[in-house]
């Protein structure tokens, strides 16, 4: 299973504002922390925006802050939002993809039983189970006055 860098980069943006949740972020303050491109960032903040994880906010003060408390952002359903498709093998794609066999082989099978379970282990995780030790994440981040 893998995630594509939309995704990745998503639940970055997510974790760096929800350890800072008092106050604003710019999309260039969370390039800087983690070494990404901002150009690349900002496509991330619209599908965000978008799907209702952030709201944007206008002005002198104005940045991304989450739209709703970490506890209720569900990194499963984060996923399954943000990825545009999570198929693993080609017949498991809408369209059911090209292979001859896919019609008695058992490989899609398997590989769908892997991908729920593999959601099911991150439907039990929120964001605010990532960000629990926001101190820490604080430092690392480099955003300075966070406490425990």
């Amino acid at each position: 299973m893998r995630l594509t860098l939309h995704t990745d980069y998503a639940l970055r943006m997510l974790i760096y504002a929800a350890t800072r949740p008092d106050r604003a972020c710019t999309v260039s303050d969370v390039a800087e922390a983690y070494g990404l491109s901002r150009n690349h960032l900002l496509k991330v903040a619209q599908t965000l925006r978008e799907h209702d994880f952030i709201e944007t906010v206008r002005g002198r003060s104005g940045g991304i802050r989450l739209k709703r408390e970490p506890a209720s952002i569900g990194i499963g359903a984060l996923v399954r939002t943000i990825e545009e498709d999570l198929s693993l093998v080609e017949c498991m794609q809408k369209r059911g993809g090209h292979c001859v066999i896919s019609p008695c082989c058992e490989l899609r099978n398997m590989f769908s039983e892997a991908l729920a379970a593999w959601l099911a282990v991150l439907d039990k995780y929120t964001l605010a189970d990532i960000v629990r030790n926001r101190a820490q994440l604080g430092i690392l981040l480099g955003i300075e006055g966070i406490a425990a």
